[in-house]
């Protein structure tokens, strides 16, 4: 860490040398011990290296930014020289600002020091499971990894933080297989701090294995119907995240075109909908311990009770606005489960679909979207159908999410998200 130190006060000084008014400095190394299988087959263990120092000045209300792999005094010059550069070419702003008060923290999570035999273990332990559990599924490409990242941050206000952390990932892509059949790919990731854990047991591995040999038997979706779709908690952090920048982000407040830009405070979704963007929450893996304008971060409720408790606004969005800035930069959304079972959501469906994911154009400013639901499943009359292809769903997302139909208890908890499946009501479901 003192390298790192170095280099971020070296590039501070160099900033305020310059003529930056405010500046901050973040510096971050980083070592991934990476294994990969093709064709469920391993072909390669490597370690990767890298480091990053992102630079950022304000000076006479202009902001520049600039980046570069080195560490070395002449990349720190030409950078900070480069990062005002940019600002003296850019717009005056008096909202670009950085947090006025030092703050200051040291963090540590998860674990520091790879485990490359346990990491090979787990590792075939999965493809050996997956090729007795799943006999139908062909795994086309497994990375597994251990990261461990170290991150320096500095400000001119004083600000001073410290960050190590070390998590494992899992990312399998695979498709079911059977004679002549075979589906489209199937995609599916998830962190933890550790190994205590079989990789099948994590996130939703195991369901989505057993989705793509279901969707061998697959048939086209007829006519055009409101109907009900349970929503993979994966597509719901989708949703989620949509609706966050669509609704709450810094651009759609300053330019006007959120639907929610005069609610906060007010019901804007479905009573039975919190959510929380929770960085800290310890089941999230690597959330953001601090922003880049110099916060510490907090968790912070963005929606509680169907209620709008927060935007998600910088600090420059906030001063664009005038509204509270958001406590977090990382959302992370978390929710609390729901009081009935998955297989209860199902039995409570008289029509519509379950939706692993979703394939479609960036929705419009007010939420309208249209797109393919891929990795889907027909429901009808309680029960859990064929898979379907050639479906489209539409629908808007501001008012999908006043019409929530049912939150399950169970959670999966993916490293980046702790959220259950959802069913939303009265969503346009259409042959393709």
């Amino acid at each position: 860490m003192d390298k790192l130190f170095a280099a971020a006060q070296a590039a501070l000084d160099a900033l305020t040398a310059l003529g930056a008014e405010k500046a901050s400095v973040r510096v971050q190394d980083s070592e991934t011990l990476e294994l990969n299988a093709l064709g469920g087959e391993f072909t390669l263990m490597r370690s990767l290296l890298d480091r990053e120092l992102s630079l950022t000045a304000i000076r006479d209300g202009r902001r520049g930014t600039a980046k570069v792999n080195r560490l070395d005094a002449d990349a720190i010059r030409r950078t900070a020289e480069d990062c005002m550069a940019v600002a003296a070419s850019g717009e005056s702003d008096p909202a670009w600002d950085l947090a006025p008060a030092p703050e200051t923290g040291d963090f540590t999570s998860g674990t520091l020091k790879a485990d490359p035999d346990r990491l090979f273990e787990r590792s075939k332990e999965l493809l050996d499971s997956i090729a007795k559990a799943y006999p139908h599924v062909i795994v086309e490409e497994l990375i597994t990894e251990h990261r461990l990242t170290r991150e320096v941050y500095l400000n001119t206000a004083g600000s001073r933080f410290t960050d190590i952390s070390g998590h494992y990932s899992v990312d399998l892509m695979f498709s079911g297989h059977a004679g002549e059949q075979a589906t489209s790919f199937f995609g599916s990731t998830v962190t933890a701090p550790d190994l205590d854990q079989p990789f099948l047991e994590l996130g939703t591995l195991a369901k989505d294995l057993q989705s793509a040999e279901r969707s061998l038997d697959a048939e086209t979706t007829q006519g055009t119907c409101m109907g009900d779709i349970l929503v993979h908690p994966d597509l719901l952090m989708e949703f989620l995240e949509v609706a966050a920048d669509l609704f709450c982000s810094d651009q759609a407040l300053i330019n006007g075109t959120s639907p929610w830009k005069d609610r906060l405070g007010e019901a804007v979704a479905s009573p039975s909908l919190s959510v929380r963007a929770a960085p800290l929450d310890g089941r999230i893996c690597g959330g953001d311990k601090y922003t880049g304008e110099g916060f510490l971060s907090r968790d912070y409720d963005w929606l509680k009770d169907g209620r709008l408790e927060s935007f998600c606004l910088s600090l420059y969005g906030a001063n664009r606005t005038g509204l509270p800035r958001a406590l977090n930069e990382d959302f992370c959304p978390v929710m609390a489960p729901g009081d009935k079972t998955l297989e209860e959501l199902i039995g409570s469906i008289r029509n519509g679909l379950l939706v692993g994911r979703f394939s479609g154009g960036e929705p419009s400013p007010n939420g309208d979207f249209s797109g393919v639901a891929k990795n889907s499943f027909r429901i009808t009359g309680g029960k859990l159908g064929k898979a379907v292809n050639e479906t489209m769903i539409s629908g808007n997302l501001a008012d999908m999410l006043k019409n929530v139909g049912g939150i399950s208890a169970e959670l999966v908890c993916s490293g980046g998200y702790v959220l259950p499946w959802v069913i939303f009501r009265d969503v346009l479901i259409s042959g393709g």
